[in-house]
């Protein structure tokens, strides 16, 4: 059940809520969202709210990286074995890799511009949307939460953020492969050792392949779990705003030039 539905007098809505959360279009910078693929293809994707697509290139990067070693020729790369780095690469997986790469951040720099181009007129167009929905499965609604309190969460385990402002898609993609990475890298088991001042064994335990995957994934929850939060924020008050002045604002309020509002 909805406050407002979709009546197809609109060409543009600037915001739907769902059962799985709020998505809505608002100014990005192209350069930020194309640095994002760059870091991790997909992650672009998924803050501009393209799943599918992000999801596809997501899967694919982890697939073809352990594939191909990209990792490890990296981690070689940084300790100066060149030669190293340059053997464990496996070119036929390398070779896929790049194409794909560099379309994940052209189409990410393309598809927030076009974005952009769609806010700035479904702003001025600014026909109602719903703000609040209920079904048998969940509910949400608008409402101001901590972009702070978000981060926090984040930085515990990647994915919490994003299930505090009810970002369920991307919660639990990043939840599930936060699990696989952790796994994988035997990360919490290094923690443990660290812990028991077993420096030695927590080197030892580590898959530093599956390790690296980690700088991006901390990086990208906390950044999207932070600014969805403003920016979801930024809506509600615009939805407050528009319900007041319809409802509650005479027709003769002017605001004259010069005049402060208290």
């Amino acid at each position: 059940m909805n406050n407002y539905t979709n009546d197809n007098k609109a060409r543009r809505y600037k915001a739907h809520v769902s059962t799985l959360g709020t998505t809505q279009f608002h100014l990005r910078n192209p350069y930020i969202v194309a640095w994002w693929s760059a870091a991790f293809p997909g992650f672009g994707h998924l803050l501009l709210s393209k799943y599918i697509r992000g999801y596809m290139l997501f899967i694919w990067e982890v697939i073809v990286n352990v594939k191909a070693h990209i990792n490890m020729a990296m981690i070689y790369s940084f300790q100066g074995e060149i030669e190293m780095a340059k053997d464990i690469l496996d070119t036929r997986w390398m070779l896929i890799y790049i194409p794909v790469y560099l379309f994940a951040i052209w189409d990410s720099y393309r598809t927030t511009v076009d974005m952009n181009k769609v806010y700035i007129l479904a702003e001025r167009e600014d026909h109602h949307f719903n703000s609040f929905v209920i079904s048998p499965f969940e509910i949400n609604y608008l409402d101001k939460r901590n972009p702070v309190l978000a981060f926090i969460w984040s930085l515990f385990v990647p994915g919490l953020g994003q299930l505090y402002i009810h970002r369920i898609l991307t919660a639990a993609f990043v939840v599930i492969w936060s699990v696989v990475f952790f796994y994988y890298s035997h990360a919490l088991e290094a923690i443990t050792f660290l812990f028991l001042g077993e420096i030695e064994n927590a080197t030892v335990v580590l898959n530093a392949e599956w390790l690296l995957f980690f700088p991006s994934l901390y990086g990208f929850a906390t950044y999207d779990s932070y600014t969805a939060t403003v920016e979801n924020n930024k809506l509600y008050e615009k939805e407050q705003r528009k319900y007041f002045v319809e409802n509650y604002q005479g027709n003769n309020f002017k605001i004259l030039k010069g005049q402060k509002v208290k």
